[in-house]
C-alpha cells in the first residue's frame, strides 16, 4: 500500500510541474487567429455534444461527454489575454465555464439538455462570426453532416471504447490528464498574425517541452532505484534440489522440516536413522548460513574440515561428527540418551555457528 500511495504521490507531482509549465507557456498574449481557431474548435466539441446520443453505451457515452466538456475548457480557459495588433484585451470566457457547468449538473430531459447546449452554440457562433469580421475572413458553415462523420470518427478512438472500470482508476485518469497534456505541448504551432513572432513561439515551446523533459527524467531517476530495489527484495531466491551425504533434499525442504522428521523417527524408536536426519539438518543449517557449502561428492568429514578455522565450532562439530558416525557408520546402537545428548549438542552446534 505504502508503494502505490508514494508512486501515485509521484504522478500527482509531475503532472503538476506539467501544468504550471505549461501554464507557463501560455501566459504570453494568444492571437486573435489563435483565439479564432479555438473557438472553432469548440464548436465542434458542442456538435459533438449534441449527436452524443447516438453512442449506444451509457458509460461510454459519459466518458465521452466529460472527454469533450474538458477539450472545450483546456482551448477557452476563464481568462486570458489575446493581442489584436499592439493592443492586448482580456477575454472573459467565465459564461462559456458556467454554462457548460450548468449542462453537467442538469438533471432535466434531454431535451433541456440540448436547449442548453444549442444556447452554448448560437453564443460561440455569434462570436466566431464576429471574429471572421474583424479578421476579414468568411465564417465557418455549419455542417451538420460533416460533424456526425466526425463524431464517428472519434467514437471509433481508443480513449473512446475502454472498459468500464478504466474510469474508476484515480491513476488512470490521472494519466490520461497527463498524456493529453503532453499531447498539447507537442502539438505543431498554431497560426500566428504577422504581427506575432514565431521564433519566439516556437523557442518557448521548446524550453517547455525541454524543462517538462528533464522534469521527468529527474523523477525516474529519483525513482527507478526504489522501484527495482522493491521488485529485487520480492523475487525469491530460487532453489534446487541437494544431495547431503546420500540423501536428496527438496527445494523447499529446511533444516526444521529434517529436525522435525528426525523427532519423529526417535518417537517411533529408529533412534539410529534419527540421528544420521538430525545430521544432515545441521548440515543443512549450516549451508543455509553459508557457513559450510553443500555439494553431492562432499563426506561428513569434509564438512568438518570446512569449519577448522571456527575454533569453538569445530570442536562441537567434531564431537558431533564422532557420535554420528560411531551410530550410522559404526553401526553401534543407539538408546534414548544417545539421542537426547545428541540432540542437545545439535543445538549447541547451531548457537556456535550463529555467533561465530
Amino acid at each position: 500500500m505504502h508503494s502505490t500511495e508514494f508512486r501515485t504521490r509521484a504522478l500527482t507531482i509531475c503532472f503538476v510541474v506539467l501544468v504550471s509549465l505549461a501554464f507557463c507557456a501560455g501566459a504570453g498574449a494568444a492571437t486573435l487567429t489563435d483565439y479564432r481557431h479555438r473557438i472553432s474548435e469548440a464548436l465542434l466539441e458542442v456538435g459533438h455534444l449534441q449527436n452524443a446520443t447516438e453512442y449506444e453505451d451509457p458509460t461510454a457515452r459519459q466518458h465521452f461527454v466529460i472527454t469533450s466538456i474538458a477539450r472545450i475548457r483546456e482551448d477557452l480557459p476563464i481568462k486570458e489575454t489575446v493581442k489584436l495588433n499592439s493592443q492586448s484585451i482580456v477575454v472573459d470566457n467565465s459564461w462559456l465555464d458556467a454554462a457548460l457547468h450548468d449542462y453537467e449538473e442538469s438533471s432535466g430531459t434531454a431535451a433541456q439538455r440540448e436547449e442548453a447546449l444549442a444556447r452554448i452554440e448560437e453564443r460561440l457562433r455569434a462570436i466566431d462570426e464576429r471574429l471572421a469580421e474583424i479578421l476579414g475572413e468568411k465564417p465557418a458553415a455549419r455542417d451538420k453532416d460533416g460533424d456526425k462523420g466526425r463524431l464517428a470518427e472519434i467514437l471509433r478512438r481508443s480513449d473512446f471504447n475502454k472498459p468500464a472500470d478504466a474510469e474508476g482508476s484515480a491513476i488512470g485518469r490521472l494519466w490520461d490528464r497527463f498524456v493529453r497534456l503532453l499531447s498539447r505541448l507537442f502539438r505543431g504551432p498554431k497560426p500566428v498574425s504577422s504581427s506575432g513572432s514565431p521564433l519566439i513561439g516556437t523557442l518557448a515551446q521548446v524550453l517547455v517541452v525541454g524543462v517538462c523533459l528533464a522534469a521527468i527524467v529527474f523523477l525516474i531517476w529519483r525513482l527507478a532505484p526504489r522501484y527495482l530495489k522493491n521488485r529485487r527484495g520480492r523475487k525469491k531466491e530460487k532453489r534446487e534440489a541437494r544431495i547431503v551425504l546420500g540423501e536428496r533434499l527438496e527445494p523447499d525442504q529446511t533444516s526444521a522440516d529434517l529436525l522435525a522428521q528426525a523427532e519423529a523417527l526417535a518417537r517411533a524408536g529408529d533412534l539410529r536413522a534419527a540421528i544420521r536426519k538430525a545430521y544432515i539438518a545441521l548440515l543443512c543449517e549450516l549451508g543455509d548460513r553459508k557457513i559450510v557449502s553443500l555439494a553431492q561428492h562432499k563426506t561428513n568429514r569434509d564438512y568438518l574440515n570446512s569449519v577448522r578455522e571456527r575454533a569453538r565450532l569445530y570442536k562441537l562439530m567434531f564431537h558431533l561428527t564422532s557420535k554420528f558416525e560411531l551410530h550410522w557408520y559404526g553401526f553401534q546402537p543407539a538408546v534414548e540418551n544417545d539421542w537426547i545428548e545428541f540432540r542437545s549438542a545439535y543445538q549447541q552446534v547451531v548457537n556456535a555457528g550463529t555467533g561465530g
